[in-house]
């Protein structure tokens, strides 16, 4: 059956994308051209053109496509796990780990392009990571304990939190799937993540 137009287009779209993970992966996106990228695809500079204005705006697309999808999981995962921590972090370990062998490339991307990239997609990413913390900080203000705490106590372990799984994230980037090496990040994750729950329920926010 013949492609429509629409179909075609997404394909080429798609191309475009993974062209551009391929060529930045030994580099950062500053680096490679649109000639390059267009080349890569087979399709002339022009064409490009029909579907990113820019290099920086086909950026934004992987860096929104990775954000968004992992934002999306860990939210559905601790809506549905309630106010039981222990599933929550376990399955947010897992959720990560599962992420990043399906999607290596992309999150192999938002680590080199989040301090060496272009500015609009540094912010892009800063931006990707500041609504995960606002997202988590909602959340944890529902569970058991933390009615007393101040907005920005609230923050600040959402902070932690995302940090540590970002840092995680990172290293499970040099690691095969399914080895040792995997597994001993994951389950690290799982211990910071505990330390610091456990500190969170001990903790007296400060009104002053």
């Amino acid at each position: 059956m013949a492609q429509t137009r629409v179909e075609q287009k997404e394909r080429t779209r798609r191309a475009i994308l993974d062209a551009a993970l391929d060529l930045s992966e030994d580099s950062t996106l500053v680096a490679i051209s649109l000639r390059q990228v267009a080349k890569e695809v087979g399709i002339v500079p022009t064409a490009f053109y029909r579907h990113f204005p820019s290099i920086e705006h086909l950026g934004l697309a992987l860096v929104e496509e990775s954000l968004d999808t992992l934002r999306a999981l860990l939210r559905e995962l601790r809506h549905t796990a309630g106010e039981d921590a222990a599933t929550i972090i376990d399955g947010s370990v897992a959720v990560l780990v599962e992420q990043v062998r399906h999607d290596h490339a992309h999150y192999g991307f938002i680590a080199r392009e989040r301090f060496a990239g272009p500015a609009a997609v540094r912010t892009a990413i800063a931006r990707g990571i500041e609504l995960a913390e606002r997202e988590l900080a909602t959340d944890i203000a529902h569970l058991p304990g933390t009615d007393t705490w101040s907005e920005r106590d609230l923050q600040v372990l959402s902070e932690l939190i995302v940090g540590s799984m970002v840092t995680t994230a990172e290293r499970l980037l040099g690691t095969e799937p399914g080895s040792a090496a995997e597994e001993r990040i994951a389950d690290a994750a799982r211990t910071q993540l505990r330390m610091m729950l456990v500190g969170a329920r001990n903790w007296h926010s400060r009104t002053t």
